[in-house]
């Protein structure tokens, strides 16, 4: 039994319970101690594998030691002196201290005594390199989205397998070479600026709002949600928002994504079936994350700037979250909203969305007048919203035979088992 420092609340604890806090800071860490190495080595992979050193070094110190009363504060110390060793080994400590611009204390007594500098340290400034790396345009989309669960997310490449129903091998494999390629293409470890700038933040937002979506509609397998993947987005997105508090876009895809998650209660049902969003107790929302969300929205109109693509998908989840009845959703607005946005990110699935809101407030006669002018869209051939979109209109619409043949063809092309269950049901009912 151990006495854990810092830790009282906790009481004495076993070796397992150990390992479990080390597990615990280590998920909570982990970015921060890889974006601080990464700083001095200039390469995420090695910064990885440095930092993963100081987390065996805790497994093989704290048991007897007990956890420190800082314990992020000593892992960094301890990956930091391993960077630093290494560029000495590799005779470009001269070199390298100047690239960094100044000193680091690297002898001492005790790694306690570095912790008030490595808490002084830009830590932020460190993270947003960081976020910036690991979704660089250079990787593949999947590439890029890995490799942020894995040095953002602390996740382990099992859990993000198990995530995206991918082998573990493949995921493992997709990694590696992530990281291989961003040295390969010479990457630097910065946040850009000017042009790239705009440039750079799209491709982030693009993996944030990916890891969110994957969470909340799962692509393919048994559940229809995998929370796990939306919190990890939500952290994420928290994180870049204080980095980045200047950036209206960083602000609406926080809150796009806060006013969805607040649904999650209420989208499914009690044996894991699917609850659409007419169809949800809205006293299960969240108002927690509403406000948040709500608050969020504030802060991105507050700079002043032509609202993006994240912004207007913002406000349109509003109009929802506002609506204490689904009968009180106000869908004249959202459709003026899709319509904007539209404008500014053209694309067919907004416009099957938009015809959605159409048939909400003009009668489905009108929605589908908008959706069969998609029908001959190339991107949509295989997406199985749109027959199902088509076969709610021509339900309403009294269109029985035709609405089922569409409900049929949805769950033909749909990966999500619980998606199928419900549109082979909605056919039935037809």
């Amino acid at each position: 039994m151990l006495w854990l420092p810092g830790w009282g609340s906790i009481g004495r604890v076993t070796v397992t319970d150990t390992h479990g806090a080390i597990d615990a800071v280590w998920r909570i860490e982990s970015a921060r101690i890889i974006a601080g190495v990464a700083r001095i080595v200039r390469d995420v992979g090695l910064a990885e594998e440095l930092a993963q050193d100081a987390l065996v070094a805790a497994l093989e110190q704290w048991p007897e030691s007990g956890v420190p009363n800082n314990p992020g504060a000593w892992l960094m110390a301890i990956a930091k002196r391993r960077a630093i060793d290494l560029i000495r080994r590799k005779e470009t400590y001269q070199r390298k201290l100047a690239e960094m611009g100044h000193q680091l204390e690297i002898d001492g007594d005790s790694v306690e005594d570095d912790v008030e500098a490595i808490l002084e340290d830009h830590i932020e400034d460190d993270l947003l390199r960081l976020v910036f790396t690991a979704c660089h345009p250079v990787l593949t989309t999947d590439a890029r989205v890995s490799l942020t669960l894995r040095l953002l997310g602390g996740l382990k490449t099992d859990e993000i397998a198990r995530a995206f129903l991918a082998p573990e091998p493949t995921i493992a494999q997709r990694i590696v070479r992530a990281k291989r390629n961003l040295a390969k293409a010479g990457v630097e470890f910065e946040v850009p600026a000017g042009d790239d700038l705009v440039e750079r933040l799209s491709s982030v937002l693009e993996v944030i709002y990916l890891i969110y979506n994957e969470g909340y509609s799962a692509t393919a397998g048994d559940d229809w949600m995998r929370p796990a993947l939306c919190n990890e987005a939500l952290r994420l997105g928290r994180l870049l928002a204080e980095l980045m508090p200047q950036e209206p876009e960083v602000h609406g895809l926080l809150a796009l994504m806060e006013l969805q998650a607040s649904r999650a209660n209420a989208r499914v049902g009690p044996n894991g079936e699917p609850v659409l969003l007419l169809d949800q107790d809205r006293r299960r929302w969240d108002r927690l994350l509403i406000r948040r969300g709500l608050e969020s929205i504030d802060r991105a109109w507050a700079q002043e700037a032509p609202p993006g693509p994240y912004l207007l998908q913002a406000a349109i989840a509003a109009c929802h979250a506002r609506a204490a009845e689904a009968d009180d959703t106000d869908w004249a607005t959202i459709a003026g909203l899709y319509e904007v946005l539209a404008q500014v990110t053209p694309s067919p699935v907004v416009e099957l969305n938009r015809a959605v809101a159409l048939s909400m407030a003009f009668g489905p006669e009108r929605g589908l007048e908008a959706v069969d002018t998609l029908l001959d869209e190339p991107s949509l051939k295989g997406y199985h919203l749109l027959p199902s979109v088509r076969g709610d209109l021509l339900f309403k619409l009294g269109r029985l035979a035709e609405a089922r043949v569409e409900f049929e063809r949805a769950a033909g092309l749909t990966r999500n088992e619980r998606e199928r269950v419900l549109l082979l049901d909605r056919a039935a009912a037809c």
